[in-house]
């Protein structure tokens, strides 16, 4: 890519933080559940939620269409491309910038630390992908998670919210058992195989494919964590009486 496209790319990330931004504006000016509003320590958290609620809908939905619409990218995952693959990337870097300094400046950094290293993963990664051109189908792939994690952070919001309908919160618990299976464990091991099996381990190839084993240990972790949660709450350890007010647990 030339300077014209970085610089391009470059202020196409920067809209993607603006637009972020004022996303976050918008939610303080939302009205708050009573359980949000009575727990100081939550407002933050409740907010950060819808804005990685918006997230999640837009760039879900934008990654499952653009694979849709052009299947044929997925028989080319390191030099396919498609400007809808190379807009997606550039609004979710965008979006993991935000996420970023939000956390950090709103002091929420050793209670969302986790968030910070998957952040950190992301941005750096593509990065890579935006300069070079390459690799953009894997990211799309990847980007399969957003669909999952509308019903995650649906859960998350319920939660926090203490709406009295556990029936709701049934229904969405097993919805989002099925799309973590189909949006976020299916893609995330294709692409495992894929690179192990067919990408050179030297240069951006290594360096993905050692982002992508993090991830895999990281969300192995976290899916004990849900099932812990949601279904075998009997193995959760030491759940009683912690106060999570203001932590940003992707699972909790």
């Amino acid at each position: 890519m030339g300077p014209g496209g970085r610089a391009g790319s470059a202020a196409l990330v920067g809209g993607s933080v603006a637009i972020f931004g004022a996303l976050r504006r918008l939610a303080l000016a939302l009205p708050r559940p009573a359980a949000v509003r009575s727990r100081p320590g939550r407002v933050w958290r409740w907010r950060n939620l819808l804005v990685s609620f918006a997230h999640s809908v837009l760039a879900g939905i934008w990654a499952l269409l653009s694979l849709w619409h052009s299947p044929e990218l997925l028989s080319d995952i390191q030099e396919g491309y498609s400007i809808s693959g190379h807009l997606l990337v550039c609004f979710s870097s965008g979006y993991f910038i935000h996420d970023t300094l939000d956390i950090i400046f709103n002091h929420q950094s050793r209670s969302s630390w986790e968030y910070l290293v998957h952040h950190a993963m992301a941005i750096s990664a593509f990065v890579s992908l935006i300069i070079t051109g390459r690799f953009l189908v894997a990211a799309m792939l990847l980007l399969l998670v957003e669909v999952s994690n509308i019903f995650l952070t649906v859960r998350m919001l319920l939660k926090m919210s203490n709406v009295p309908s556990p029936a709701l919160y049934e229904a969405n618990k097993y919805i989002n058992l099925v799309m973590y299976f189909a949006f976020r464990l299916a893609p995330q091991a294709y692409l495992t195989w894929y690179f192990l099996r067919y990408v050179e381990v030297q240069g951006q190839g290594a360096f993905l494919a050692a982002n992508l084993l993090l991830l895999d240990a990281m969300i192995l972790m976290y899916f004990s964590r849900l099932l812990r949660s949601d279904f075998f709450p009997s193995l959760r350890k030491g759940a009683a009486g912690r106060d999570v007010d203001g932590e940003k647990f992707l699972i909790d």
